[in-house]
């Protein structure tokens, strides 16, 4: 299943960016083993998984990393993979034995791929850090906001995910490319603070060209024009337009009964924070539902503000199969799509340890073993 079929990956646990790049690689078919802490198995219904969907699709090993045997163990598993994933701080995973030189000695082919907020070099290096902080050092937070207010957080998307794991995700994908050629692994350094940077490139051009302004809410993009944004309809929801070309806009005009009145030129910023409450007068004059029967499906680039319940129910999210419901948790589909190798869930999240020894004995491990590692508590 899936454009990575055959592919076998380690994924040491973490949180929020590395597990989305296993389940990013799993989406796609790799056989994707997660690395669990064997002082966090707790046991478990396989029948009841943990609805955690950023670890869909894996299977679970719990080691000990604090355990000699322990240590054998995963560099045993690294011997017949193809990626191994972390995302400690930097010097962690060398620390526990378990660092790319080490890896690369046992398996000259291997990927290993790192993920942190700032690199694994630099005087930032070793600090602590959350997604707020890596995309406030980019200029992408400066940029997101309203006039006159603050930056507003867009979620944890633009670091942990589109600039970390997806990056992370990216780059392990690009190497075993490589590979394919040279025969050989190397270090994927994955920083959010590159994959965020990498993420304004077109923000960076706007600026080069004379075309975005320092102030926040001011521009094409950011709800300084009255036709890029959101407004509050007669209902309290929220409807999006984003009519940026002059054929779309003389639509939105149309359609909001605004076309024949003495307007000023689409692209006079001058008149753009004029023009806005009049917009917004008109959309609070219907409903959402009212204003997606007049616009939806239009070129006026209109869409309703859905929440997390609504988007998965609306027709053409519906039509697509964008979501998914695996186990009771409804979910975002593995995307994107392939005409050939269609990507398919393999399964639900799994509790810290479920298939250790499932995992061990396809990699070769005798029953002898690992009842020794057990014994030992190296593994759980």
């Amino acid at each position: 299943m899936g454009p990575l079929g055959g592919i076998k990956i380690l994924e040491v646990a973490g949180i929020g960016p590395g597990p989305f790049a296993g389940m990013m690689l799993s989406d796609m078919g790799a056989d994707v083993i997660r690395i669990d802490r064997a002082d966090r198995v707790k046991g478990g219904d396989p029948a009841h998984p943990p609805k955690d969907v950023l670890a869909r699709g894996r299977r679970s090993v719990a080691v000990d990393l604090k355990h000699p045997e322990g240590i054998q163990t995963v560099l045993s598993l690294v011997e017949r993979a193809d990626v191994i994933l972390e995302g400690f701080r930097p010097g962690v995973m060398e620390r526990l034995g378990l660092g790319p030189e080490a890896c690369l000695a046992r398996n000259p082919r291997i990927v290993f791929g790192r993920m942190t907020g700032w690199g694994q070099e630099g005087p930032l290096a070793t600090a602590a850090g959350h997604d707020i902080n890596y995309i406030a050092l980019t200029g992408a937070l400066h940029a997101i906001g309203r006039r006159g207010e603050a930056p507003i957080p867009p979620l944890n998307l633009a670091g942990d995910f589109g600039g970390g794991g997806m990056l992370l995700a990216f780059g392990v994908v690009c190497a075993l490319v490589e590979r394919a050629t040279s025969g050989q692994g190397q270090v994927v350094d994955a920083a959010m603070v590159d994959g965020a940077s990498s993420l304004m490139a077109m923000i960076y051009s706007l600026k080069a060209m004379g075309m975005w302004q320092g102030e926040r809410g001011t521009n094409l993009l950011d709800t300084g024009a009255h036709f890029y944004d959101v407004y509050e309809t007669e209902d309290g929801e929220y409807v999006s337009i984003g009519s940026i070309e002059p054929q779309f806009y003389a639509l939105l005009l149309e359609h909001s009964g605004l076309a024949g009145e003495d307007l000023p030129p689409q692209m006079d910023r001058t008149e753009w924070a004029g023009l806005k409450p009049k917009l917004a007068a008109i959309f609070k004059t219907k409903t959402r539902a009212e204003w997606c029967d007049i616009m939806e499906g239009t070129d006026v680039c209109f869409a309703p503000v859905l929440s997390l319940e609504e988007a998965p129910e609306h027709p053409h999210m519906k039509h697509r199969e964008t979501f998914v419901e695996v186990a009771g948790v409804v979910q975002p589909a593995p995307a994107p799509r392939f005409d050939r190798t269609r990507p398919e869930l393999s399964r639900p999240p799994s509790h810290e340890g479920q298939h250790t020894d499932e995992v061990l004995a396809d990699f070769g491990f005798a029953a002898d073993r690992i009842e020794a590692l057990r014994d030992s508590k190296a593994i759980a």
